[in-house]
């Protein structure tokens, strides 16, 4: 095979990857993607890695099988292979970089005939930044918090950036477009309910988006080599790969057409080398170089190893705007489901002790340990009842998802989030287990419902029960009138929240529901039919 052809399979296999990871986070049409997200995400790395940690241990033959098909392994076997090909094919922040390059500066026709085809220039490593982000993402890892890594996960970060920016803009020209279908006399198109808006995510995305856009654009893959803690792992582990790029001092010319589509900045022409801890794997040099002086050379761990050029006396280390993130807070952007009917404002705040993390979490501890804030979860949920934390789950677990019910309740029957988690933080559960996960209880406040402080009947808690946990029970104490009062049965509650959904008082709830910090098993509810009496003497009791 001719090493010039390299080039377009590798366009050809980040394409594969990308253009369905991509439909993934932008897809409300259920347009059968999701059905294989766990063989598609299967070789994204820190996902990988945190489904493998935190997976319960097997022993034997399991546990070997097990630890051979994790993804992350198999991407640094590639890594020992071939170099840095995980981030030039699989990882979709890197093609999104390339795309970004191709649409910018890359692109001839947007920069006229006359003009020079953008080139780049051999840059030296900036090896103090690149390794104390990886270093400090490695040890706070290691004393339990995850924070950096879910901040700079590429991965994740894609995740993020396609959901908060992107998919909104998707949904914006499908509502657009309905009117329009509409004229034409056709529903293929219909109305989506906008996002909740989680001001600390959407700007975190946000200044992700204006980083890599800039640095893509005007320095190639420099966001991969001095930020991504993924790249500087793979840069280490390419030092001792089986294959890699070299220079062949006699053929070479000194055109420096090689050097000039080397989007890592990496080929040093004065001394002929190749600095491969950086080098992506993308192959331009070997379709750009006339006299075949590119070439694919036998590395290893018994090769010598290349003096990399010395970084700069001011090198510094990359600070995170953490501080700035505190000035932000979480808003609900759905409006109440129904106007505040009570004749006065309720008063007794919800006692809410335990954040509701989603089903198939099997607890907070396991939940905050895996996820990575990819926001694959939140852009599945068909009720939208996922949204990004604040400090919910604490400073470590910022922006990871968790059930609001301002927005939605969890359909009974859904298990969409389920499905799709790359990183094992919400494992798959059937419909018959998800019927039966306790993520929290519902727990009920006498004084602020409009059965007590207005003698009036409501029942939309009940109505919206999926299980009849909560339950109407004769009020006693309304002389003259026929009312109904919630009770709820905890041990056949699943914390779906469609009560608290439903409750229509404001500011604080009548009933609300309270996560468990690990999930437990709920009872199966018990079929009959229930003869609530209500007063029929209005037409709308409540």
């Amino acid at each position: 095979m001719k090493l010039g052809r390299l080039k377009p399979l590798r366009v050809c296999i980040a394409l594969v990857f990308f253009l369905p990871i991509a439909v993934l986070f932008l897809d409300f049409r259920e347009s059968g993607v999701r059905s294989f997200a766990q063989e598609l995400l299967f070789l994204q790395f820190v996902p990988s890695m945190l489904k493998f940690l935190n997976q319960p241990a097997a022993g034997g033959l399991a546990g070997i099988v097990t630890a051979g098909c994790a993804g992350f392994i198999l991407v640094l076997v590639f890594t020992m292979i071939f170099g840095r090909v995980y981030c030039s094919t699989i990882c979709p922040l890197g093609t999104f970089q390339d795309l970004i390059f191709r649409l910018g500066p890359g692109n001839n026709l947007l920069r006229g005939k006359k003009t020079k085809r953008y080139q780049y220039e051999f840059s030296k490593p900036h090896n103090r930044i690149r390794y104390t982000v990886f270093f400090v993402t490695t040890l706070l890892f290691l004393a339990g918090s995850g924070i950096l890594l879910n901040l700079l996960d590429p991965f994740s970060s894609f995740g993020r950036i396609f959901s908060n920016l992107f998919r909104p803009l998707v949904l914006a020209l499908n509502n657009l477009g309905v009117p329009l279908a509409e004229g034409l006399g056709s529903h293929i198109l219909y109305r989506m309910p906008w996002p909740m808006i989680a001001p600390v995510s959407l700007g975190v995305s946000l200044a992700v988006l204006v980083l890599v856009v800039w640095l893509s654009a005007r320095h190639g893959r420099l966001y991969c080599n001095t930020i991504c803690p993924v790249g500087a792992l793979l840069g280490l582990v390419s030092k001792v790969s089986l294959f890699r790029i070299g220079i062949d001092k006699n053929a070479c010319k000194g055109c420096k057409r090689c050097r000039n589509v080397c989007k890592a900045g990496c080929i040093d022409l004065k001394k002929n080398l190749v600095d491969f801890s950086r080098c992506v794997a993308c192959c331009n040099c070997l379709s750009a170089c006339p006299d075949q002086a590119v070439k694919i050379i036998r590395g290893g761990l018994w090769q010598t190893r290349q003096v990399e050029p010395e970084s700069g006396r001011r090198g510094f280390i990359l600070g995170l705007a953490a501080g700035g993130l505190g000035l932000v807070t979480q808003k609900a952007a759905a409006e109440p489901i129904s106007q505040p009917v009570q004749s006065r404002p309720t008063t007794i705040p919800e006692k809410k002790t335990c954040p509701i993390s989603p089903p198939g979490s099997i607890g907070i501890a396991q939940f905050t340990a895996a996820c990575t804030a990819c926001h694959l979860c939140v852009t599945t949920c068909p009720s939208r009842v996922l949204v990004p934390s604040f400090l919910s789950y604490g400073f470590a677990g910022m922006m990871q998802p968790q059930m609001n019910f301002q927005v939605g309740h969890c359909n009974y029957d859904c298990t969409a989030c389920t499905q799709v988690c790359p990183s094992g933080a919400i494992l798959p559960l059937s419909k018959e287990d998800k019927r039966l996960t306790q993520v929290g209880t519902a727990k009920f406040i006498r004084e602020n419902c409009v059965v007590y402080t207005d003698n009036t009947n409501c029942g939309a808690c009940s109505e919206h029960c999926p299980t009849k946990a909560v339950h109407m029970v004769p009020y006693l104490n309304a002389p003259g009138r026929k009312l109904v009062i919630p009770e709820v049965n905890e041990a056949i509650c699943v914390g779906c929240g469609g009560c608290e959904h439903a409750c229509p008082t404001r500011p604080y709830k009548a009933i609300y529901v309270d996560g468990n910090p690990k999930h437990l098993l709920a009872e199966k509810p018990v079929e009959k039919k229930v003869d609530q009496t209500t007063d029929t003497g209005e037409v709308f009791p409540f």
